[in-house]
């Protein structure tokens, strides 16, 4: 009876050690710091601007290769 509960003890402490250590790496993963993505950006007045991509809203909206001419021209004959 002692041989089969010292078994047991010591399977479930292998089982805890292994457990925690497979989840210790997750653990650390998650403290490390991200470093923020900063995206280039022209505003309406020209400037060339960088910005965190997390202070972006969730809409892109891209302009057309089309557009592009016509709101350039805009943008400089208002200049």
């Amino acid at each position: 009876m002692k041989n089969k509960n010292l078994s047991r003890k010591k399977f479930l402490s292998w089982g805890i050690g292994i457990t925690s250590l497979l989840a210790l790496p997750a653990f650390l993963k998650s403290k490390k710091k991200k470093e923020a993505q900063m995206v280039k950006m022209l505003t309406q007045d020209g400037r060339l601007v960088e910005v965190e991509s997390t202070k972006l809203g969730a809409k892109k909206k891209k302009i057309k290769d089309a557009d592009l001419p016509t709101w350039v021209n805009k943008k400089t004959s208002s200049l």
